[in-house]
């Protein structure tokens, strides 16, 4: 190992977010736990298939008269 070899680079947002994290170590599992109470949930095929049916095809050109 090279004695003169600098220290590894770490910016402020890293050291502060190394920082929140030694602060509050359950941070993690909150972030997941907010996560999970939008964004992941089943997905309901036979819902999606019937709304995937029920659309209706744009037409090439929205802005002209009928």
């Amino acid at each position: 190992m090279n004695p003169f070899r600098r220290p590894d680079y770490q910016s402020e947002i890293t050291q502060f977010i190394d920082q929140l994290k030694a602060d509050k170590p359950t941070l993690e599992a909150e972030q997941l736990a907010g996560r999970a109470l939008l964004w992941d949930k089943a997905i309901k095929r036979d819902a999606a298939a019937d709304i995937a049916a029920g659309s209706v095809a744009q037409k090439p050109y929205v802005y002209g008269s009928k």
